[in-house]
């Protein structure tokens, strides 16, 4: 039987949309015959986040498709559409420059799209040479995609064609638009966004969950890369090869510089505030980032103390176990509440407190530092998880409080129709740094990998709207940097692995990119926490 004809005979409570045969990653739409007694077969849903890539992918092209057959139905010309980033579980479009998006044209495109969905149109994939897609490309006004495959080493490229629309993505597709029937089209700021299921719930389209300050950080960054030319992975590759990185990377960190600068002045304009509290999800640059702000504090007069929340875990008897059983360190029970307040209020009072140190080994805190004592123009930083959570600080008025959200908030993509998640990034990071720093090979980095998204989820995203300020670490130049420490990293995971695919495909997305060299990254770099030479201590 096809993967196809058997999916359709697979009970499910999610859309099937892609399969495993004998531990390998196959569309549905592959050619061929398979016997489930000799092949073992296994089907991926929507209910999976790989599957749940497959499907928000194929539906952004779904979407594009209708955008042609909207434009033929009205006669307009043709309107050149941009993916940005995710708002929740959609994702944000907006049109290029000087275009105007006509009166009623996001109901027509979702008048096709339904018509697409209920006529099942099969999604075919197309092998051609990677010369003869560049001139296609550049020929239907898609040249950052033309640009990108200048840099590709293969000499194919697959390219998916619906209806007579063809386009090129990354990762893998549905073979027909029938199983694509949730999702709806609103207009949004400047643009508008395409609302998908969750993978908690993959036959409902979610609700969307508007992010102003998380929106506003991004669309920031994303005019300043428009200003530098960097916007797209060819953008970046460009510059790569006409030899302007040392400038580049010296501007794009220079601008994180002037955000830090702003955060401080705002910080001075509460003038009631005492205690700086900084939270984000992995690999975000909290340690890094709570040291430069803590450099600039000074530059303004301040006396900065940096803290970690982590120093203030309860002895690890006491320590909550998620649902394996293992000890969760990333549940804010697990931190000494009664303790941290404490202190925290014996500052503010202008005691001498002598804070904890925690004995990962041990498993115990140890109190042999020296007392801390805050005066007039003392601040504390406070770095953790859990920053951003009232809890943390119950005992603390809100006025001595300013709170920031840190994330690595990528706003590169491969190319107009595809985008460079935001967690892919972070994953990068932390596969180098753990490495460096713990020597963990690549797969149990990736192993550990949904854990931590788990609790980034329960734990980190519900409270990033209630900060202060969002700080985007992000630099558009750093995936280049981190390929060459990453690349071995992922070749050394055996094909058995469970986590092999995802390698996998982490090695293709990284191969869109050129290496930059690494002595270009200044030592006081948030990149430098990861790849090490930094010259804060960070590890």
């Amino acid at each position: 039987m096809t993967l196809k004809s058997m999916a359709k005979e697979e009970r499910a409570d999610a859309p099937v949309v892609l399969a495993s045969v004998n531990g390998k990653l196959k569309e549905l739409g592959t050619p061929g015959e398979f016997d489930r007694e000799k092949d073992s077969v296994r089907f991926i849903t929507t209910a999976q986040k790989i599957g749940m890539d497959v499907y928000r992918r194929s539906l952004v092209m779904l979407m594009l498709y209708a955008f042609t057959q909207a434009e033929k139905q009205e006669g307009t010309a043709p309107l050149h559409v941009i993916i940005e980033h995710s708002i929740g579980d959609a994702y944000y479009f907006h049109l290029r420059r000087n275009e105007q998006m006509p009166d009623g044209m996001l109901e027509k495109v979702k008048e096709q799209m339904q018509k697409a969905v209920e006529a099942d149109l099969p999604v075919k994939k197309l092998t051609v040479p990677t010369d003869e897609a560049a001139r296609y490309f550049a020929s239907a006004d898609m040249k950052e995609k033309a640009r990108l495959f200048r840099y590709r080493m293969a000499s194919t490229v697959n390219l998916y064609s619906m209806n007579g629309y063809r386009d090129y993505f990354y990762g893998y597709m549905v073979p027909s638009a029938g199983v694509l029937k949730w999702f709806d089209l609103m207009p949004y700021d400047e643009g508008f966004v395409l609302q998908f299921p969750s993978v908690k719930d993959p036959v409902c389209v979610s609700e969307l969950r508007d992010q102003p300050k998380l929106f506003q950080a991004t669309k920031e960054t994303r005019e300043l890369n428009e200003k530098l030319s960097l916007l797209t992975v060819a953008d970046l590759n460009d510059h790569i090869t006409a030899g302007d990185m040392n400038r580049m990377i010296l501007v794009q960190e220079a601008l994180q510089e002037q955000k830090i600068v702003e955060i401080v002045q705002k910080i001075r304009e509460r003038k009631t505030v005492k205690f700086v509290l900084v939270a984000g999800p992995s690999s975000s640059g909290k340690t890094t980032f709570a040291n430069r702000l803590a450099i600039q504090l000074a530059a303004y007069g301040y006396h900065a103390h940096i803290i970690s929340v982590d120093n203030y875990y309860v002895d690890r008897e006491f320590t909550p176990r998620d649902e394996s059983g293992d000890y969760d360190y990333e549940a804010i029970g697990a931190v000494d509440l009664e303790l941290f307040n404490s202190q925290l209020k014996s500052m503010l009072a202008g005691k001498a407190v002598k804070m904890p140190r925690y004995d990962f080994k041990a498993g115990h805190k140890v109190f042999d530092q020296a007392p801390v004592q805050m005066g007039p123009g003392d601040i504390l930083v406070i770095e953790g998880i859990h920053c951003l959570n009232d809890r943390l600080t119950f005992a603390i008025p809100r006025e001595v409080k300013f709170k920031i959200y840190i994330s690595a908030l990528t706003q590169l993509n491969i190319d107009s129709h595809n985008r460079v998640s935001t967690a892919d990034g972070r994953l990068v990071r932390r596969m180098v740094r753990d490495f460096r720093t713990r020597a963990t090979p690549a797969v149990g980095t990736l192993s550990r990998w949904a854990s931590v998204r788990r609790g980034e989820e329960k734990n980190i995203f519900p409270y990033q709207e209630s900060a202060d300020v969002v700080f985007n670490s992000a630099m558009a130049y750093e995936l280049s940097v981190l390929k060459s420490y990453a690349q071995p990293m992922l070749f050394s995971v055996p094909e058995d692995s469970p986590v092999f695919p995802e390698a996998k495909r982490m090695l293709k997305f990284l191969d869109y990119f050129l290496p930059c060299r690494a002595d270009f990254v200044p030592n006081n770099s948030l990149l430098r926490e990861f790849i090490g030479g930094g010259c804060f201590a960070v590890d």
